[in-house]
C-alpha cells in the first residue's frame, strides 16, 4: 500500500513538472513566432495588430493553471503582475487580480499535521477548533479555535490577564501549511529553473533581468512564508516599530501554540478594508483609512526599513472601538487599522532607503533632476539611459499631472496620453529602467497600495500626503547637513590652529633639501607617452619595409621585395608584442 502511494506521489510530482515546462514552452514558442520571425520575414504590421490580444489571452492562461494548480504557481503569478519594468501591461493587468484562493484541504489532513507537529491530540491542544476554514490559500489555510493559556504561560496577554495564573480562554485564528507544500513547491521551482535557464539565454531578457537571481530571490522569500517561526517573528518586529504609533494594530503570537508548520494568533478580524459600506456603517471616515494607510507605509518604508509586502484586502481590517453615539458629534471615532499574515515582509537596505527618500524629495518638490539622480542611487537606470531626456519626461510630467487627485488622472484623456507619449517616443521605446530584486515586492506593494487607497477614497490626492512627508524629510536632511557643517568647521579649526607649527617643519625640511616634488599622475602620464612613442615608431619602420617591398617587387627584384615584406612583419609583430 505505501508503495502504491510513493508511486502515485512520483507520478504525481512528475506530470506537475512537466504541465508546468510545457506551458511556459509554448508560451517561448508563440511568443518567438509572432515576435521574433514572423517581423523579419516582413510580417511585422500582421504581428503588431493583435500582439495586444495575445498577451492578454497568454496571461488569462496562465492565470487559469495557476488556479487549478496553486502551490506557488499563484505566488508566481502575483510576483509577475508587479513585474512592470519587464513585462507589458496587457499581461500584467491581467494578473494583478489574481487572488491567493484554493479549495481548501480536507480537515483529516489538517488535523495530521498538527497533531504531528504537538505530539499530541487536537482537542488536547485546543479546547475548540473549527473544521471548515476561515480562509484557504495556496501555501496554508486558516481555522478559528479557542485555547486554554495560565496566567504563567510566556504570552504578554496571558500575563496581563490575570495575576492568580488562573486558567484563562482565548480566540484565536491557526494557521497550518497545506499538506505535501515543501513537495510542491520544490517541484515547481524546479520547473521555473528550467524556464528560467531557457528565458536567461535570450539576450534582451538577460539585459533587463538576472533570470536565475530573480528566481534566487523568490525562492528565498517564499520559504521564508512557509516558515511560521520566522512569520511569528516578523509579527513581533512589526509590532515593536508601530508601539508608539497609536491607531494600528498587529495579533499577538501565542508561541506555546506555534511551531514551523502551525502559527496561532490572536484573533483580530474585524471589517475587511475593501468593505466600503461596512466602514461606512460604523462611522469610520473611508479617507481617514485611506490617509492612514498611507501613512502607515510611509513610515515602513522610509524610517523602519521593514515592511509589510503582502497588504492585499485580505490582509487589512478596520477595527471601530467605539459605536458613532459613542463618539459623539464633536469627536471623531476610534478605530485600528489592523495588519495581519507577516509571511512575506520586505527589508529596504540603507543605500536603497536613501534613494527613496531622494526620490519622495524630489517628488515632493518637482525636482525631476533630484528624481534622476535618486533612480540612479536605487541602481534602476540601465548604462545607456540617456539622463537628459528622462529629466525632461519628468519635468513635463510634473507640469501636467502635479496636484491632480486619483478621480482627475484616471480621466486623463487618450489624445493628451498620445502626445504626451509621441513626444518621448525614444524613451518610451528604450524603456531605461530594470528593477533590482530588493526592489520587486515593494513595487508591487505600492502598486496595491495607490489600488485600495483609491477604492477607499476616489478622491485620494497622493500629493498631498508626499508633501508633508517630503518636507518632513527635507527638515531632517538639513539637520543633518548643519550637524555635519559643525564637525566640518571644528576640524577646519584644528587644522588652522596647527597650521603655524607645520609650515615651519616645512620651512626646515626646505633648507636641509629634505624636500621633493611629485607631482599625482606623472608617471603613468610619461609611460603612455614612452609607450606612444614606440609604437609611432614601430609604425613608421612597417610603413617604411612595407611600401619599399611593393617598390622592389615592381622593380622586379623579387628577392628583395620578399625580404623588406619579411621585415615590415617582424616589425609588425614586434611592435604589437610591446603595446602593452
Amino acid at each position: 500500500m505505501e508503495i502504491n502511494v510513493g508511486y502515485n506521489v512520483s507520478l504525481m510530482i512528475r506530470s506537475r513538472y512537466r504541465r508546468i515546462v510545457f506551458f511556459f514552452a509554448r508560451l517561448i514558442l508563440s511568443h518567438a513566432w509572432w515576435d521574433l520571425l514572423l517581423p523579419r520575414l516582413g510580417f511585422r504590421r500582421m504581428a503588431r495588430r493583435n500582439r495586444a490580444q495575445r498577451l492578454q489571452r497568454s496571461a488569462a492562461s496562465f492565470r487559469t493553471l495557476a488556479v487549478q494548480m496553486g502551490g506557488v504557481l499563484i505566488k508566481v503569478g502575483q510576483f509577475l503582475s508587479a513585474r512592470v519594468d519587464i513585462l507589458p501591461p496587457e499581461f500584467t493587468s491581467e494578473l494583478e487580480g489574481l487572488q491567493d484562493e484554493v479549495p481548501a484541504a480536507a480537515f483529516a489532513d489538517i488535523r495530521r499535521i498538527i497533531e504531528q507537529e504537538f505530539e499530541q491530540p487536537l482537542l488536547e491542544k485546543f479546547l475548540a477548533f473549527e473544521k471548515k476554514p476561515l480562509a484557504a490559500a495556496s501555501l496554508g489555510q486558516v481555522h478559528r479555535a479557542r485555547i486554554i493559556l495560565a496566567g504563567s504561560d510566556e504570552t504578554e496577554l496571558a500575563a496581563q490577564a490575570d495575576e492568580n495564573h488562573a486558567e484563562t480562554e482565548y480566540n484565536v485564528v491557526v494557521k497550518v501549511l497545506r499538506p505535501k507544500i515543501e513537495l510542491l513547491i520544490e517541484t515547481d521551482l524546479a520547473a521555473l529553473r528550467t524556464v528560467g535557464a531557457w528565458l536567461h539565454r535570450y539576450r534582451p531578457i538577460r539585459r533587463r533581468a538576472n533570470v536565475p537571481a530573480l528566481l534566487d530571490e523568490f525562492t528565498k522569500i517564499l520559504y521564508e512564508e512557509i516558515d511560521y517561526l520566522s512569520e511569528g517573528r516578523n509579527a513581533e518586529i512589526f509590532a515593536e516599530n508601530f508601539q508608539q504609533y497609536p491607531g494600528v494594530r498587529v495579533p499577538l503570537v501565542y508561541w506555546t501554540h506555534t511551531t514551523r508548520r502551525v502559527l496561532t494568533l490572536e484573533n483580530v478580524l474585524a471589517i475587511k478594508i475593501t468593505d466600503y459600506p461596512a466602514i461606512s456603517a460604523a462611522g469610520v471616515s473611508r479617507a481617514a483609512v485611506a490617509s492612514r494607510l498611507l501613512d502607515t507605509y510611509l513610515k515602513q518604508i522610509f524610517e523602519d526599513g521593514f515592511f509589510h509586502a503582502d497588504p492585499h484586502p485580505g490582509n487589512l481590517f478596520v477595527h471601530p472601538l467605539q459605536t458613532p453615539a459613542e463618539a459623539g458629534e464633536e469627536e471623531s471615532l476610534a478605530w485600528n487599522l489592523t495588519f495581519v499574515d507577516f509571511g512575506m515582509t520586505g527589508k529596504v537596505p540603507p543605500n536603497l532607503r536613501q534613494g527613496l527618500r531622494e526620490l519622495l524629495i524630489g517628488v515632493g518638490l518637482q525636482d525631476a533632476g533630484r528624481v534622476v539622480r535618486a533612480y540612479q542611487m536605487m541602481d534602476i537606470l540601465l548604462p545607456e539611459t540617456d539622463l537628459a531626456l528622462l529629466e525632461r519626461a519628468g519635468t513635463r510630467m510634473f507640469e501636467r499631472f502635479w496636484g491632480k487627485d486619483m478621480s482627475e488622472l484616471t480621466s486623463v484623456s487618450y489624445q493628451e496620453m498620445h502626445e504626451l507619449a509621441a513626444e518621448f517616443t525614444d524613451l518610451i521605446y528604450e524603456m531605461p529602467f530594470q528593477m533590482p530584486q530588493n526592489l520587486i515586492f515593494l513595487g508591487r506593494c505600492v502598486g496595491i497600495l495607490s489600488g485600495m487607497c483609491t477604492g477607499l477614497d476616489p478622491q485620494f490626492n497622493l500629493w498631498e500626503h508626499l508633501s508633508p512627508y517630503a518636507r518632513k524629510i527635507v527638515a531632517e536632511e538639513a539637520s543633518k547637513i548643519q550637524q555635519n557643517w559643525l564637525a566640518e568647521a571644528g576640524k577646519l579649526a584644528r587644522t588652522i590652529l596647527a597650521f603655524p607649527n607645520r609650515l615651519d617643519q616645512a620651512l626646515v625640511k626646505l633648507e636641509q633639501g629634505e624636500i621633493t616634488v611629485r607631482v599625482p599622475g606623472i608617471d603613468r602620464d610619461i609611460r603612455r607617452l614612452e609607450r606612444s612613442m614606440r609604437n609611432t615608431i614601430f609604425a613608421v619602420v612597417f610603413g617604411s619595409f612595407f611600401l619599399g617591398s611593393i617598390q622592389l617587387y615592381l622593380g622586379e627584384h623579387s628577392l628583395l621585395a620578399v625580404v623588406a615584406l619579411a621585415g615590415a612583419f617582424i616589425s609588425l609583430f614586434i611592435g604589437l608584442a610591446n603595446r602593452q
